[in-house]
């Protein structure tokens, strides 16, 4: 018979690391490849309908970056958590949605599971392994916590999109 982890456990401290540090990484490469080529970003944010192109490309990076290392290090947690679902509401809604579930087609498979970890880690807690446990910060945690991640994050995505996106006509048919 399996016997219930503790809050305080090493095993559940090491998944909750382990989560940290999956979703912070990947955060973390995402923001790095967009900074590395500013440009390039940029003219890909202006031909899916961003204002500000450059801006956005600037405002991932750093946000990707930030949120990323944030997570890794357990540090102010609920907001980098919801850096991240915000960040990646914005991804499905300019980008995935219309291309179905499966990422092998630009679908929202990938950003919504990166979201929901992100939740999940909210309502975990970022674990004694945190600057938050350091701190005496880590005490929000549970389902109130998973609500306020997710209701900030798609505000935040909200609020950017109605301010910077609008849905590109569609490209015309050649025949």
């Amino acid at each position: 018979m399996a016997r219930k982890a503790r809050t305080g456990s090493t095993g559940v401290g090491v998944a909750r690391f382990l989560l940290r540090t999956a979703v912070g990484g990947t955060m973390i490469a995402h923001g790095v490849k967009h900074g590395r080529s500013l440009k390039g970003t940029a003219g890909w944010f202006g031909s899916i309908g961003f204002k500000q192109p450059m801006l956005q490309a600037r405002t991932s990076a750093v946000v990707e970056i930030g949120s990323g290392a944030a997570l890794i290090a357990g540090a102010a947690t609920p907001l980098a958590a919801s850096a991240v679902v915000g960040t990646l509401t914005v991804a499905a809604r300019s980008v995935h949605i219309p291309n179905g579930f499966f990422i092998n087609a630009e679908g929202w498979e990938y950003v919504a599971n990166l979201s929901v970890a992100s939740i999940a880690l909210a309502a975990l807690g970022p674990g004694g392994w945190s600057v938050d446990r350091a701190l005496g910060t880590d005490r929000f945690s549970g389902p109130r916590a998973a609500l306020f991640v997710a209701g900030l994050g798609i505000g935040g995505a909200a609020a950017q999109l109605a301010t910077f996106w609008s849905k590109p006509a569609p490209k015309p048919v050649t025949a």
